[in-house]
């Protein structure tokens, strides 16, 4: 959510971009990435057992979550075609599940190696 909402700073009351768009781009991955990997590192230090489950099940939620605020809302303002979204913004982020999964999965081998 924090990204979405940064990302509205970047648009003005017309919905155009005050920015290059590539700077934006990647200042946006940037910002997830910092705010993803934190938020998942937090949440995992209590998940207790089934660490990969966990990993896979928030993966899923996080992208779902942006896939619902992106397509709500910024598609009005970004004058974009589905097609576009998804192949300039949509598959970014797999990355999230791709991350999530790739934690979840390292954290319950660590598990399981010191039980």
């Amino acid at each position: 959510f924090l990204p979405f909402i940064i990302a509205l700073f970047f648009y003005n009351s017309e919905g155009n971009l005050r920015i290059d768009i590539f700077l934006f781009k990647s200042i946006m991955i940037v910002v997830s990435g910092i705010v993803g990997t934190g938020l998942l590192t937090l949440y995992m230090k209590n998940v207790r057992d089934d660490h990969f489950k966990e990993g896979v099940m928030l993966g899923i939620s996080w992208l779902l979550m942006n896939l619902v605020l992106d397509i709500g809302i910024l598609l009005r303002f970004a004058d974009m075609t589905y097609g576009q979204y998804f192949g300039e913004i949509g598959l970014r982020y797999l990355i999230i599940p791709i991350t999530s999964s790739a934690i979840g999965y390292l954290m319950s081998r660590a598990h399981r190696q010191s039980s």
